[in-house]
């Protein structure tokens, strides 16, 4: 397999969708470092690993010899990305862009190499831009075609008030690229309208124009919803790294391999040949191993890494519980409740069918003790320790 081939099956690994794919194998024949190009709004950072899979992305182009540009939207952070909101965004001020942008950094350079990253601020053109620039860039565009994009559209269908300003933040960010010359630029697949404003931009001011790539949310710890912090079903890049090992090791089998694709830094080969292994009858426990310390030494270092993987296999694996169990209060007026939904309302499952389905797999413990009962009520005054799997943990109290 070619170098060029071989770039782009790791490119397009995990990716959602790759705009002119045959111009980005062509501008990768060239041999030239090509200039990759993400915007971050310095809104506060608090990264999940569900964050970090377009930064991911920018490590692997690193280790292809191209130019990541970590661009900082201090300009378009002013405005407030309205992308997804049903109401105007309440613009940032220049000193919690300032710090904001610092927490950014102080967490993504866990993953990029920051000698190999480029750091931009968009405020550097569009101080230059001035106002006579910002009416020209304007004329570039139209409000019909602004209009098409689903939120502006939905909001304006439903009477609902669009700023101006709102309006220029698609051409602000479009006009970054035209200023950074990017040959590619990456984003979520909610960015993907903006990103093609770049594309067209480009084309009006005489530049090739760029290749877009957009990626995919992250499936959550339970591998429906994607992964959000007020879901629950999260991996905070900042926690101690036996939660993350555990909390890495509670994913199914089925999305451990999602998340090869879109956390790993291993080769293509090399996850095709751990799934010829799981295939060949290796457990997929010690695959997910793999993963797990892989994660782990990312955000931490090999040794935290490796303590994780021990302390995991003495305490779950030998049976022990966890001495940090969260605790949850069930209001029941007195009534009492029925199991199923006692292990829905302490996050233990997303659903009662899926609390269903997990007694009948044998799979929930009231301390330590098998449930097989799916009619069982816990009656005001219980207190116990409800188990799901090996991993999830809840001290239940009823009232």
């Amino acid at each position: 397999m070619s170098e060029v081939r071989e770039a782009l099956d790791l490119i397009g690994r995990g990716t959602d969708e790759i705009t002119k794919p045959e111009e980005l194998e062509e501008r990768l024949k060239s041999g030239r470092p090509l200039r990759v190009k993400v915007g971050f709004d310095p809104t506060a950072p608090d990264l999940h690993i569900g964050h970090t899979v377009i930064i991911n992305k920018m490590r692997q182009f690193q280790d292809l010899g191209h130019q990541v540009i970590f661009l900082v939207g201090d300009f378009t952070g002013m405005i407030g990305d309205p992308t997804g909101k049903n109401v105007t965004r309440k613009p940032l001020t220049e000193e919690e862009i300032k710090a904001n942008a610092q927490t950014y950094a102080d967490q993504v350079f866990k993953i990029l190499d920051p000698e190999k990253t480029e750091i931009r601020f968009n405020t550097e053109w569009f101080r230059e831009l001035g106002a006579d620039g910002m009416i020209r860039l304007a004329a570039k565009y139209t409000v019909a075609r602004l209009l098409e994009r689903d939120d502006f559209e939905k909001r304006f269908s439903e009477n609902q008030p669009i700023a101006v300003h709102e309006l220029l933040y698609p051409l602000s960010q479009g006009y970054d690229s035209v200023a950074l010359k990017c040959d590619v630029e990456m984003g979520g697949t909610d960015q993907k309208f903006n990103l093609h404003v770049g594309r067209h931009l480009q084309q009006h001011y005489g530049q090739p124009p760029q290749v877009i790539i957009t990626l995919p949310l992250l499936e959550g710890l339970d591998g429906v919803q994607k992964m959000s912090k007020s879901l629950g079903n999260y991996v905070g890049i900042t926690e101690p790294a036996e939660q993350i090992f555990g909390k890495l090791m509670s994913i199914s089998d089925e999305l451990m391999w999602r998340y090869f694709d879109l956390l790993s830094f291993r080769s293509n080969a090399d996850i095709a040949r751990l799934k010829a292994e799981a295939e060949g009858g290796r457990n997929p426990r010690d695959i997910k191993f793999e993963l797990c310390e892989e994660i782990v030494e990312r955000f931490h270092n090999r040794e935290a890494a490796v303590a994780a993987r021990e302390a995991f296999v003495a305490r779950f694996q030998g049976g022990a519980m966890p001495e940090d169990i969260p605790e949850k209060s069930l209001d029941t007026d007195g009534e009492g409740i029925g199991i199923a939904a006692a292990l829905t309302r302490c996050g233990l499952t997303s659903s009662n069918s899926e609390a269903f389905r997990m007694i009948k797999q044998g799979g929930v413990r009231i301390d330590g003790e098998k449930v097989s009962d799916r009619g069982l009520v816990l009656q005001p005054g219980f207190s116990g320790v409800l188990q799901v799997g090996k991993l999830k943990f809840c001290a239940a109290r009823v009232s």
